[in-house]
């Protein structure tokens, strides 16, 4: 591949911003295979999934999620073409490897174990390749949740790895030539100027976490993130389809640095280029679908009569499905209306005024009311 088309190493800051359009893209298509799961993404997302046919939204969860290892890039690419171009020049059974290495070195990591001073028992990656029971007990025990049968799909083409290198560059081809591209050209002057907003804020004297809150506009829990502390360097990539979520992605090639993949949105303090513009308008869109459902107003009612109640509570009292509280909490919470606090083996939340404020406030200035 040309040299112009590998991003230089990024410079010695613990932040920077990037539009990362391989990774961007790739989010987007990890978002596709979700959209029947996770509420409150952004309406390109809604719609594309929709459009898919069943086989091809299926194929989309079978290269994203069962080969995501394999797929995803080890470097920075400065377009989603160049790096499927190189993929395409890559042995099948060098994807294979990256697939099985980065699931072989998660389950050595320390919070995998069984029980204090114990490690999982890690199978070769020959055993992995050879039997599919071996592969998918393996993933039983170090990841848990997991669907077992994308999984077994999965295995079959990673026992012929030209097959597999096919279908990821097949399929990703495809969704870059009839989603991605016209997409990604609508979307980049929203994701530019996001970025250059945040270039006039100065992060360098922020904690890890700090900066995080700042970029973000999330109050990201103090316990869930101990772990950014070990990182040597963020990279924060705006998104326009993540909603309220964000997205984590380590390289191969760096993996004391963290790709945040954030909604695309303007510091505070920040006033767009233009009136009224997209990104202004896209932030407000992900506050205000948050609130745009009976279930979930009901589940800020209630928590604004009672103070605080855990996720059972708000199940039996709203007559709800597990799945179908989460997914509503799990929206709520990403967009900062829910404070979430863990109470021994339940999950418990309280409303946050001061984010409902904000909201309100975000539209005033929007309107230009007084």
């Amino acid at each position: 591949m040309p040299e112009p088309d590998v991003i230089l190493p990024p410079e010695a800051t613990p932040y920077r911003f990037g539009l990362e359009p391989a990774l961007n893209a790739i989010n987007s298509l990890l978002l596709l295979s979700r959209s029947d799961r996770w509420s409150g993404l952004g309406e390109w997302i809604v719609q594309t999934a929709n459009s898919l046919t069943p086989q091809q939204f299926h194929t989309n969860r079978l290269v994203v999620e069962g080969l995501h290892h394999a797929m995803l890039p080890v470097q920075s690419w400065t377009s989603f073409p160049a790096y499927l171009q190189n993929l395409a020049t890559l042995p099948g059974t060098l994807l294979r490897e990256r697939l099985l290495d980065a699931y072989l070195d998660i389950a050595r990591e320390p919070k995998m174990a069984c029980a204090p001073g114990e490690e999982i028992q890690i199978p070769t990656r020959e055993a992995l390749i050879a039997s599919v029971d071996v592969y998918l007990d393996f993933l039983d025990r170090a990841f848990g949740d997991f669907d077992r049968d994308l999984e077994a799909e999965a295995h079959a083409l990673i026992q012929h790895p030209d097959t597999m290198k096919r279908v990821i560059v097949e399929h990703l081809g495809f969704m870059w030539e009839q989603h991605l591209a016209a997409e990604w050209t609508r979307t980049l002057p929203l994701l530019q100027e996001s970025i250059d907003a945040f270039r006039q804020v100065r992060l360098d004297g922020l904690d890890k976490l700090e900066a995080i809150r700042t970029v973000t506009g999330q109050d990201t829990p103090d316990e869930k993130w101990r772990w950014i502390a070990d990182l040597e360097r963020i990279v924060f990539v705006p998104s326009a389809h993540v909603g309220p979520y964000l997205g984590k992605l380590h390289l191969k090639s760096d993996p004391g640095q963290l790709y945040l993949i954030y909604g695309a949105r303007l510091p505070e303090g920040i006033r767009a280029a233009r009136p009224a513009s997209a990104l202004s308008r896209a932030e407000l869109v992900v506050r205000f679908s948050a609130l745009a459902d009976d279930t979930r107003l009901r589940i800020l009612a209630l928590l604004g009569e009672q103070g605080e109640l855990c996720a059972q509570d708000l199940i039996t009292a709203l007559d709800l499905s597990q799945s179908a509280a989460s997914r509503h909490l799990t929206q709520l919470s990403a967009t900062g209306y829910l404070i979430e606090r863990r109470q021994e083996n339940a999950k418990c939340y309280r409303l946050n005024p001061e984010r409902i404020t904000a909201t309100l406030d975000a539209l005033q200035r929007f309107l230009h009311l007084p």
